[in-house]
């Protein structure tokens, strides 16, 4: 009885199960009307037509070709009359030496005049230590070919940020307007 009372409940429950799930749900009455327009943020892109007319109308030889040519050479021209204002200038060295040593940091800057005359060769002392320095590089990939030839011959060295004085940096006066 209670198997063919089973057998009985089982597919009813089945057909009903299947009811509850609904292969294409209807939008909810509330987002039926929504509507968005994001023309006004969209980029859009000139037709065919007018870039080929745009072709046919640019200019040849030596006439002027964009005027944005123009305004980035003054934007150009300012940040390099900007920089020269600057007494220093931010970029890389390779650091051969450094050590409270001096014999041996005179002794590391002559080993570079003999293995490497032509390297540009810096010694500072910034107290209690000196530095024996090479190159002014304005990035690191620069510096790293000077760097794999020094580490052969001075396995200590190595790339390290640095602050270089600018060539041709005249001082400016200070005012005196009466002060």
């Amino acid at each position: 009885m209670k198997r063919s009372l089973l057998i009985l409940i089982f597919p009813v429950f089945l057909m009903n199960s299947c009811a509850l799930i609904k292969k294409n749900p209807t939008p909810s009455s509330e987002f039926e009307s929504y509507q968005e327009d994001l023309s006004s943020s969209r980029i859009s892109f000139p037709s065919l037509e007018e870039q080929v007319a745009k072709v046919e109308t640019a200019p040849i030889g030596n006439e002027k070709v964009l005027a944005a040519d123009e305004d980035l050479e003054i934007a150009l021209n300012n940040i390099k009359e900007a920089n020269k204002a600057e007494m220093y200038w931010s970029g890389y060295t390779v650091l051969v030496y450094s050590g409270v040593d001096r014999d041996l940091a005179f002794k590391t800057r002559n080993d570079l005049f003999t293995y490497f005359p032509d390297f540009e060769t810096d010694m500072q002392y910034q107290q209690p230590r000196y530095l024996v320095k090479v190159g002014k590089f304005v990035n690191r990939i620069e510096a790293l070919t000077y760097y794999h030839q020094l580490k052969e011959n001075f396995p200590s060295s190595r790339i390290i940020q640095d602050r270089f004085l600018r060539e041709g940096y005249v001082i400016p006066e200070p005012d005196t307007d009466g002060q």
